[in-house]
């Protein structure tokens, strides 16, 4: 497999830092309100079904397996956290997606000295919100696959390593496409990007995963994801796609 995945982290620790660039904090503030907001509430909810939850899973158990309580409580913990990592992400990416696109764009602008395209404000809102959709049209049905797993006594086991995997290729694909949307790519060329380099996508994509899973560093993690990825597409992906003026898809 190409790439690197200490090089995927190096890239988000990169766009950690190119938060405090002149010109990037306005795309930043509202987008890090809404993800307070947010990040409380679903934390406050996670917290207080952990147990509810592994109370149910041990019901589903013969007697002679009890003993596996002790086993799928830290599981259930540990895919819990997961679970509500990946799908809080989406649904905060979905309402900060035309702020994360024109932070890409700005980080761009910086780094190239080129502007892209002009477009009025709605025509980047309609743009960001109809890509945000296509992207929830691929994650949710494959997302519930792996939910289902996590609800399968035993088989549950396997379920957080399957979690964080497809979930870093996941959070790459879902960062880098900002950069890419913004350049005209479809999402059948952002796959192709992702394919490139599979070991420094999925050192990117752990690293934001474990980011969003650290109290007060995760309120900085989806503005410093889009700046990491932006930072990988200019410098390693964007020679090999030629600019494309024709609507994205």
């Amino acid at each position: 497999m190409k790439g690197n995945p200490i090089t995927g982290v190096r890239y988000f620790q990169r766009g950690m830092k190119s938060l405090t660039n002149p010109g990037l904090k306005r795309f930043i503030v509202l987008p890090l309100l809404l993800n307070i907001v947010l990040m409380g509430g679903v934390s406050w909810w996670g917290i207080s079904e952990i147990s509810s939850l592994v109370d149910t899973v041990v019901e589903w158990l013969p007697g002679w397996l009890s003993w596996l309580s002790w086993i799928l409580l830290p599981v259930a913990v540990l895919t819990l956290l997961v679970v509500v990592v990946y799908f809080f992400s989406a649904i905060l990416n979905l309402i900060a997606s035309p702020f994360n696109g024109l932070l890409s764009e700005a980080l761009e602008t910086q780094m190239t000295g080129q502007s892209l395209p002009e477009e009025s404000l709605a025509a980047t809102i309609s743009r960001t919100l109809a890509r945000e959709l296509r992207k929830l049209a691929y994650f949710f049905p494959r997302y519930l696959l792996l939910l289902v797993i996590s609800f399968i006594p035993v088989i549950n086991v396997a379920s957080p390593v399957l979690w964080f995997l497809f979930g870093a290729w996941v959070l790459t694909l879902q960062y880098l496409d900002y950069a890419m949307d913004n350049n005209g790519h479809s999402f059948a060329e952002l796959h192709q990007a992702l394919r490139k380099q599979p070991l420094t996508v999925l050192g990117f994509g752990f690293i934001v995963a474990i980011g969003f899973m650290i109290p007060i560093v995760n309120m900085l993690v989806m503005p410093a994801a889009v700046c990491g990825a932006t930072l990988y597409w200019v410098e390693q992906l964007k020679q090999e796609f030629p600019k494309n003026t024709s609507p994205a898809v």
